[in-house]
Order: C-alpha cells, then sequence, then structure tokens
C-alpha cells in the first residue's frame, strides 16, 4: 500500500515516518488520538493538516502493525 501522505527521510526527524511535507510524526498524531484528542482538534493542533492526513497516519500504523513479524513461544521446550 502507498502512503502518498507520509513520507520517512533520514534528515527529518531522525527517520521517524512524517506527514509529508511536515515535521509531525505519525506518532505524534497516534499519541494525541490515543490521549483522546479528536481529528478536528488535532486540526487546531495544526492547521495547515487536512483530515486526510490524520487518517493516513491511522492507515500507515495499521499496515506497519499488520506486517511485522510474529515470534511465537516454543511451548514444548523444557
Amino acid at each position: 500500500m502507498s502512503h502518498e501522505r507520509i513520507s520517512i527521510d533520514p534528515d527529518v526527524m531522525f527517520g521517524k515516518p512524517v506527514i509529508r511535507g511536515t515535521r509531525i510524526t505519525v506518532e505524534r498524531i497516534l499519541r494525541k488520538l490515543a490521549a483522546g484528542r479528536g481529528v478536528e482538534g488535532i486540526l487546531l493542533d495544526h492547521p495547515h493538516l487536512e483530515s486526510k492526513d490524520v487518517y493516513a497516519a491511522i492507515a500507515f500504523a495499521a499496515e506497519e502493525i499488520a506486517n511485522e513479524d510474529i515470534v511465537l513461544a516454543d511451548t514444548d521446550a523444557s
């Protein structure tokens, strides 16, 4: 899946995923959402963002989690 609104550049925010053209990290958006700040509140905090940017951050994070490697514990080992 392509994330046109998300960019990763080692020279911007140490390579963390950010909203393209900003220094606002996907992590920052997710933390605000987790703290109870809604999309409209985030847009008030960052008026240059669009709601599509917030949803792109959520989609990016979901895809990253979906693609992470799963390590299963060996339950037969003693």
